[in-house]
């Protein structure tokens, strides 16, 4: 997919080591604390968001993603207006963005990448494995379930999944989908989760928050099944923060604070779009049930 920053960590995230190295900017003044800890920011009334304008579930250019929702979110905490730059998340991009100070803030970044500097995680997520329901695989917990033997499986060429299939036995009867792809006319989960619908592959293994909104809008809903039992192969399970420039640390520190003290509302956020989130446990945080009127 073209947004492989995500989708491609996602080690594709959901390998970003392939986009182009991220300059650092030169450090502006920093402020004592007790201050507001976006002034060092370009323009410290406006949270400034870089997000790709194609690229559902996380983000759009008509503000329907979740990563939408939680810059709204944001936004409203911090009291400042929202604007953003939108931009393809392919090669280059955090140059263009960040690196050229045309935004102060990516809302998804992978934690253990190093391009730019992260916050702390707001989201645990695996990639997940998406069929049918009733049809005889949503049992399946792992990539080494006898049940999966010649099942045709749909994966994304490049991802850390197609490792554990390999491992497992699975490619000779997978089918590819593109990891580079234009977004604006292309979508690889899209047509992964057409196929399943349709039957020409038994299921398909996608980025978790992918799974989760396409097996949702799916008619009927497909089954979602996060893959955090495997024992082969590398860990599908990532942590999932913001991004923001090496310069801005006291701009982290606030973004730290927001997510530390708005977890449950993001997490709403999150849940309403269909991500099968993940405690450090590896169990589903659920949403919670509304308090009863006394």
């Amino acid at each position: 997919m073209i947004h492989a920053v995500r989708s491609r960590h996602l080690l594709a995230v959901f390998c970003i080591a392939s986009m182009g190295i991220f300059a650092g900017a030169p450090a502006q003044a920093q402020t004592s604390e007790g201050t507001d800890l976006s002034i060092e920011l370009v323009d410290p009334q406006v949270l400034r968001v870089c997000a790709d304008p194609r690229s559902l579930p996380l983000s759009n250019d008509k503000g329907e993603g979740y990563e939408n929702k939680l810059a709204e979110l944001l936004a409203a905490k911090l009291q400042k207006r929202l604007a953003y730059t939108y931009f393809p998340q392919a090669t280059g991009f955090f140059r263009m963005t960040l690196g050229a100070h045309r935004c102060d803030v990516v809302m998804g970044y992978p934690q253990g990448d190093d391009l730019v500097q992260g916050t702390n995680p707001y989201l645990r997520t695996a990639y997940a494995l998406v069929a049918k329901t009733g049809g005889g695989l949503d049992e399946v917990t792992t990539l080494g379930d006898p049940r999966l033997k010649d099942k045709h499986i749909g994966i994304v060429a490049g991802t850390p999944p197609a490792t554990n299939m390999a491992a497992n036995g699975l490619m000779a009867n997978a089918r590819p989908y593109a990891l580079m792809i234009d977004t604006r006319i292309d979508s690889s989960a899209e047509a992964m989760i057409k196929d399943i619908n349709a039957g020409t592959i038994d299921a398909g293994i996608l980025w978790g928050p992918m799974a989760g909104y396409y097996a949702k809008e799916a008619n009927p809903p497909l089954h979602v099944t996060p893959l955090v039992r495997e024992t082969t192969g590398p860990r599908l399970a990532y942590r999932i923060g913001m991004g923001v420039r090496a310069a801005d640390q006291n701009w982290k520190r606030l973004l730290n604070r927001f997510i530390q003290e708005n977890q449950s509302e993001i997490n709403a956020i999150l849940l309403s779009f269909g991500v099968p989130l993940l405690d450090d446990n590896d169990q589903p945080i659920v949403a919670r049930a509304p308090a009863k009127s006394p």
